[in-house]
């Protein structure tokens, strides 16, 4: 009895064993390949329970079909259409979308493809850099630099079942002996630029000075002649004012003027003057009332 049954145990584990090696799980974060005597048959890309021949009938390889990154470690160096060498730091996010054209370029082997995908990205890099100057490639033209380069990688990655999502440029920096030249520059140019702003400025504020003094001037000239206008009105009208009333009385209007004169000539008591005593000058002096003039009552 005992020597019928250890047998079918036996066979059971072999059936068991068999039934394991023909049935398989493909991750919906993989993809599977199906191999029969090393030649690949087909491709899984569907997750769920799957089946195949027995080893050493058919054997199954998994590829990765979440987005991978290359990131270099080490800057990688680049000259510029200044002639200008330049330290750039690059990552790359790419994925596998056709595993049959990656195991024949491949074997299935990523770090082939890493490799394969860096050679592209630098290439594209070099033909991209020699194009532009630093300015370009630091300000103006670095995103149109990026979608070149990964438009280039992309076309001839889609060659090899791989798909590029995106290339970045993490860093770009001068050597250490080209820091300082370009620094200079920058502060020569910067300096120029103020020079230039100052200069216009100066420029522009005499011309805003000339034109307010010409507005000043112009005002001014414009009061004075209304001034003067004015002025003429008034002496025109207290003249004829002056000739009305001197007309009224001649003698007194002879008077008034005679003692305008004396107030004129005699304004101190240091001024002197030597004339005849008889000078018509002094006619009203010699009496204390002239003929005809109005009497001045006394001060009390």
């Amino acid at each position: 009895m005992n020597n019928r049954i250890f047998p079918m145990i036996a066979a059971f584990f072999v059936v068991i064993g068999l039934l394991s090696s023909t049935v398989f799980i493909v991750d919906q974060r993989k993809y599977a390949a199906v191999f029969a005597f090393g030649e690949l048959v087909r491709v899984i890309e569907e997750p769920g329970l799957q089946f195949k021949l027995p080893p050493p009938f058919q054997s199954v390889q998994f590829f990765e079909r979440r987005i991978l990154t290359i990131d270099t470690p080490d800057a990688e160096r680049f000259i510029t259409a200044e002639k200008k060498n330049l330290l750039v730091d690059s990552y790359v996010k790419w994925r596998i979308v056709e595993p049959r054209r990656f195991f024949i370029s491949f074997r299935g082997d990523e770090r082939l493809a890493q490799d394969r995908l860096n050679q592209l990205v630098k290439s594209a890099l070099n033909e991209e850099f020699t194009k532009r100057t630093v300015r370009e490639l630091i300000s103006e033209q670095r995103e149109q630099v990026m979608q070149n380069i990964r438009k280039k990688v992309a076309e001839e990655a889609a060659d090899i079942g791989i798909e590029i999502v995106d290339v970045r440029l993490k860093r770009i920096d001068l050597l250490a002996e080209i820091s300082e030249s370009v620094f200079r520059r920058m502060e020569a140019e910067r300096k120029r630029v103020a020079n230039e702003l100052r200069s216009t400025g100066a420029a522009e504020s005499e011309k805003i000075r000339a034109d307010a003094e010409r507005q000043r001037d112009i005002i001014l000239s414009r009061a004075y002649r209304d001034a003067q206008k004015i002025k003429g009105q008034g002496d025109a009208k207290a003249t004829a004012l002056y000739g009305e009333a001197f007309n009224r009385d001649p003698q007194f209007a002879q008077f008034y003027r005679s003692l305008e004169a004396y107030r004129s000539s005699f304004k101190t008591k240091q001024d002197l003057m030597v004339m005849d005593p008889n000078s018509e000058f002094l006619k009203f002096m010699k009496s204390s009332r002239p003929q005809g003039a109005p009497s001045i009552p006394a001060a009390k």
